[in-house]
């Protein structure tokens, strides 16, 4: 690998000086992600403005086995997007075009930089919108979500970023460009755009994404009901569920997270429950008429002690501006937390919430939760202090306990912020050897020099002795195209 003035001088003849980033105070910023507990310090910062500038950037990383990593707005929760040391980050935020909208198609083609809230906006004049909404749609970056298969409020009903990339443009970190998919809402073979979905940054950089676009829903009822405890909100979750109702979304926030949202954006929510539930229903109106009555019935049996209902768009994004507003505003209680993302079936989901806070006490720490109740996808906001020795260990410790029982109950490590540097001490955990030598060959075929993220997702952060030479296997099937 170069050294760090050979490597500066080299980039400098793809980048102006003032988009090749290399001083302390430029690469500050770039240090961590949204789990600011992991930090690392690159030797490099690259402003890429246009997709060939990634591609040259890449094959000369290839070249010289240089690590590098791809980077949007750095809202990763689970230290994904935490620079390699002494590596280059990619920084594509300036890759911001709309390549191409076509709302008889209904799909839209953009740059890995489009912030994800933008794609909506520009959607909106043919009364089309981007269903995938995570709470930090307003920044985070189109890359970003494919990389970590982003959900947010409403996958429940709408799936994840993966049910709704039709195509992609990538180049893979040995320089090569490919591209998997189209604007075809109907795909023929592997389900490649899904293959790629969710890797992590460990296949390289996508290049340009094909979005698949969805009507407006012409009506809407949603609903607040507060709760006299977390785990009957856990439960009028099982019991709407295993009813046949499908809401738009599904959400829970505890006390602690409705005490945060209030003093952050005054949502109106009752500030003495222990818990509320956030139930939106979408599409006709007849049919969510319909179901709402049967919604209504079902709040009531399940004891709900306060119900709001938004009666136009101004107290429904009044609503939803608590919900999406809960992590950062978590900030206000305490400087120092910890996200997690566990997975649990619906039907334990009481249960989890019942034992996450005897946890909660056990360790003396205090937990907000904050999450996407409609597919068990819990999202425990463990509160320390970091200026408190072994404070930091103390919650991770505990966030390793709650990762454990979600294994346990059947669920999963990660629901949609992904395993990053955070959970890949605990990926042996609910997948055998043989699984993880599987995907390490995989990632091997694709990344001969483990050089694209190195570090993240799988346990092992080296290239291991099982790096095939020769084509791609997708390539020797006759499906990966290449330029």
């Amino acid at each position: 690998m170069k050294d760090r003035a050979a490597l500066i001088k080299d980039l400098g003849r793809i980048f102006p000086p003032d988009r090749l980033l290399d001083s302390s105070a430029q690469l500050a910023p770039y240090e961590s992600d949204g789990l600011t507990c992991f930090r690392s310090r690159p030797s490099a910062v690259v402003l890429a403005e246009t997709q060939e500038e990634v591609i040259q950037t890449v094959r000369w990383c290839y070249q010289h086995s240089v690590p590098f990593m791809a980077r949007g707005s750095g809202t990763s929760l689970s230290g994904g997007s935490v620079p390699v040391a002494d590596g280059v980050v990619i920084a594509l935020n300036r890759l911001s075009r709309i390549v191409q909208l076509d709302p008889v198609e209904r799909t839209v083609t953009v740059e890995p930089g489009v912030v994800n809230l933008k794609v909506s906006e520009v959607a909106a004049p043919y009364n089309l919108y981007y269903a995938p909404d995570p709470s930090s749609q307003q920044i985070c970056t189109i890359g970003g979500n494919l990389a970590f298969n982003s959900g947010g409020a409403h996958c429940l009903k709408y799936g994840m970023t993966s049910n709704h990339v039709l195509g992609i443009k990538a180049v893979l970190p040995d320089g090569e460009v490919v591209h998997f998919g189209g604007p075809s809402l109907e795909s023929a073979g592997p389900d490649l755009t899904g293959f790629y979905c969710g890797n992590e940054g460990l296949f390289g950089v996508a290049l340009e994404v094909v979005l698949r676009l969805l009507p407006k829903p012409e009506f809407f009822r949603t609903v607040m009901a507060a709760y006299d405890s977390m785990e009957a909100a856990g439960n009028a979750v099982t019991r709407i569920v295993s009813s046949g109702l499908l809401p738009g979304a599904l959400e829970i926030m505890d006390r602690l997270a409705i005490k945060a949202a209030e003093a952050a954006v005054q949502a109106g929510y009752p500030k003495d429950a222990a818990a509320i539930l956030i139930v939106e229903l979408d599409g006709e109106k007849d049919a969510v008429e319909s179901d709402y009555i049967r919604l209504s019935a079902l709040i009531n049996e399940t004891g709900a002690n306060t119900v709001i209902v938004a009666r136009d768009t101004v107290e429904r994004m009044k609503i939803w501006k608590g919900r999406k507003s809960a992590f950062s505003a978590v900030g206000r209680l305490s400087a120092d937390f910890i996200v997690q993302d566990g997975v649990v079936p619906r039907a334990r989901l009481g249960e989890a919430l019942a034992e996450i806070e005897r946890l909660s006490n056990i360790y003396n720490l205090r937990v907000a939760n904050v999450f996407h109740a409609g597919d068990g996808n819990l999202h425990p906001l463990i509160l320390y202090d970091g200026r408190e020795e072994g404070a930091l260990e103390r919650a991770e410790e505990l966030a390793g306990k709650i990762i454990k029982l979600c294994i346990s109950m059947g669920g999963s490590i990660t629901g949609e912020h992904g395993v990053g540097l955070e959970k890949k001490a605990y990926l042996p955990e609910m997948f055998s050897p043989v699984d993880i030598e599987t995907m390490e060959r995989v990632r091997a075929q694709i990344d001969p020099k483990f050089i694209s993220n190195t570090g993240k997702m799988l346990p092992g952060g080296e290239a291991p002795a099982l790096v095939i030479r020769g084509l791609h296997p997708l390539e020797k099937e006759g499906i990966l195209s290449r330029e």
